[in-house]
């Protein structure tokens, strides 16, 4: 939801949003801006347009469409809207000091961390896992078994056909699932599709950063204890005796261990910056945080921060994301004709009642896809009901990616599909949706499903080097794209998701 924050005194040190017009600090006014920011060089009309909506908050659907779009004009004009949106966001967002006063959110590429981070190792006593094996509707699924699922998947066009080849060279290789000599640090440790506790299972080297939080950390050193990984956490220095005269609580079988870890990444990036620079290398570091609301957009602007001091001063540095599927995609123009090839072979009673449905609904719902031999199209899979600070934090992390590729970084960032998260479950209109989306051709997955996918691309990203280097940033956003089946079935996907989720009610009421 959007916050209005007043800009007075008592405000915690970190991470705001900035003061607006009336004195008070918006979301809205931060993410329009940043918006109009972005297109302003490539797409002035569009940067008027994102300015001048006055209803941010229901009409930010069309300009972050309008983002992808502009982009596709060339190479140099994706790259410029991501490079200029992340410099509005660096420009725009305020760090307040524990002073009160405020400054850029770049002054924390360079600013001395006001706390001192120790680590605390934890080794795993488990045996590792020698095989990729996806958990999948109440099995485990190796070998012949995962690759026919795999293949099951393409031609249903629930995931690309370069999602199920990476995923089966790793499948080939199991050798690489422990990634040995590299460390992943996983910012958003109880992320609940992050990769921390399959990387662990298969006996990786983690750096573990999450707010302090009795509902993350007992169930993640419990993870760790029994796995075959090596987990590192930060534990504030100068903290209370541990019994051995050391005084902090930083060793790994501490009884109150759980109750020290954990560091707010929007109160201090400068020190987990630190503790991270200190790490062995080479070191991935995977973006999986995730907050409701506005404090999405805080932390995401704050791990940005963090990104850039950590690759100013590491060469060895790679990036990690998983992007929502939910979102603003350009697709292939295999994508597109097999979308095309659904719409035409409807049943019967889908095209007698289509007609009727749009009519009624004004063009609405279920309309078809994309315009025919459109290469590439474009997807356009928002759900009002997440908000534009959803949009925006999961549209930075894109751009980072987008920027960090250009410059020759190795970036993983692949596409998750459709997934039964806390999150999602919470909100009844996203829930019924799913629930009713297999009746239009998109399959929601279960978070371990999830997970292990998730880490296995991400694995074969990290062994392959992030993979050719396309001619356009989209191309690479599209590579390996588990996005459930949103970028092929026949409808665009917010034309189907409304009677999806009337579905979905329909059918919980029924179970109720």
């Amino acid at each position: 939801m959007t916050a209005n924050t007043p800009a007075s005194g008592g405000e915690q040190p970190g991470v705001a949003f900035p003061v607006a017009a009336d004195g008070r600090r918006s979301t809205s006014a931060l993410g329009q801006a940043v918006v109009a920011d972005a297109l302003s060089l490539v797409d002035p009309a569009g940067a008027l347009a994102a300015s001048q909506e006055a209803n941010w908050r229901a009409g930010y659907l069309a300009h972050f469409r309008r983002l992808i779009e502009a982009g596709l004009a060339s190479r140099q004009a994706a790259v410029s809207v991501a490079r200029d949106g992340l410099a509005s966001l660096h420009q725009r967002m305020r760090v307040i000091g524990p002073d009160g006063t405020e400054s850029g959110l770049d002054t924390l590429i360079s600013a001395a961390p006001r706390s001192e981070l120790d680590t605390v190792t934890v080794t795993g006593t488990g045996a590792a896992e020698r095989t990729l094996s996806v958990p999948y509707r109440g099995e485990r699924l190796s070998g012949d078994a995962l690759l026919r699922r795999l293949e099951a998947w393409v031609t249903a066009g629930v995931v690309e056909p370069s999602c199920a080849d990476a995923v089966a060279k790793v499948a080939a290789s199991p050798q690489l699932l422990a990634l040995p000599g590299r460390t992943v640090a996983v910012l958003g440790a109880g992320a609940e599709i992050g990769p921390l506790s399959v990387l662990l299972s298969w006996g990786v080297r983690v750096a573990a950063v999450d707010l302090p939080s009795p509902a993350v950390w007992p169930r993640v050193l419990g993870m760790a204890r029994g796995s075959a990984g090596t987990l590192l956490v930060p534990v504030a220095r100068g903290g209370p005796d541990d019994g051995t005269g050391g005084g902090t609580a930083g060793t790994a079988d501490h009884p109150d261990l759980a109750e020290r870890v954990g560091f707010d990444l929007t109160g201090d990036i400068p020190a987990v910056a630190d503790w991270l620079a200190a790490v062995g290398g080479p070191l991935t570091l995977g973006n999986y945080v995730y907050a409701d609301g506005a404090a999405n957009v805080r932390v995401a602007s704050a791990v940005d921060a963090l990104t850039v001091r950590l690759a100013a001063g590491r060469r060895d540095l790679s990036l990690a994301f998983l992007a929502t599927p939910t979102d603003v995609f350009a697709v292939p123009a295999e994508a597109v004709a097999q979308s095309a090839r659904a719409y035409a072979s409807r049943s019967p009673v889908a095209k007698l009642g289509g007609g009727p449905l749009r009519a009624l609904s004004g063009g609405r719902l279920l309309r078809p896809a994309y315009p025919p031999g459109a290469d590439p199209g474009i997807c356009d899979s928002l759900i009002a009901q997440q908000g534009p600070n959803y949009v925006l934090a999961k549209r930075l992390q894109r751009w980072r990616a987008t920027v960090a590729g250009d410059g020759g970084a190795t970036v993983s960032m692949n596409v998750a599909p459709p997934t039964r998260t806390r999150s999602v479950t919470r909100n009844r209109v996203l829930a019924a949706a799913y629930a009713g989306a297999g009746r239009f051709g998109v399959e929601v997955f279960e978070p371990a499903t999830t997970r292990t996918l998730m880490a296995a691309l991400l694995v074969h990203d990290l062994e392959t080097g992030g993979g050719p280097a396309p001619a356009h940033p989209w191309q690479d956003e599209a590579r390996a794209a588990a996005h459930g089946g949103l970028w092929r079935i026949a409808y665009t996907p917010r034309s189907a998701l409304g009677l999806a989720a009337l579905l979905g009610y329909a059918a919980a009421r029924r179970g109720s």
